[in-house]
């Protein structure tokens, strides 16, 4: 009878990287801090003082505005060029 040889499966030692990486830099995770940082401002400014005071009615909307319409979409958006493209824009 022959020898039959067990086929030992050998994992790659390749780190798995999250697909993010390629849509998302680190610019995107800065502005998404920024956002979060700016919404949890805006809440706590609606929060403190009595129901009808400028925070509650003035600051924390315009500042929950901003992080909700302008800095969220940003994050989301927002790429880098590449030097080949700034190259070719260039040239």
């Amino acid at each position: 009878m022959s020898k039959v040889k067990k086929r030992v499966a050998v994992k790659s030692a390749k780190k798995l990287r999250s697909p993010f990486n390629i849509y998302w830099g680190k610019n995107n995770y800065l502005l998404l801090i920024v956002g979060i940082v700016v919404t949890i401002i805006g809440y706590y400014l609606m929060s403190i003082g009595p129901w009808n005071s400028n925070e509650s009615l003035v600051y924390s909307p315009i500042i929950l505005f901003i992080a909700y319409v302008i800095i969220f979409p940003l994050a989301i958006v927002y790429k880098r060029k590449n030097q080949a493209e700034t190259n070719s824009t260039n040239k």
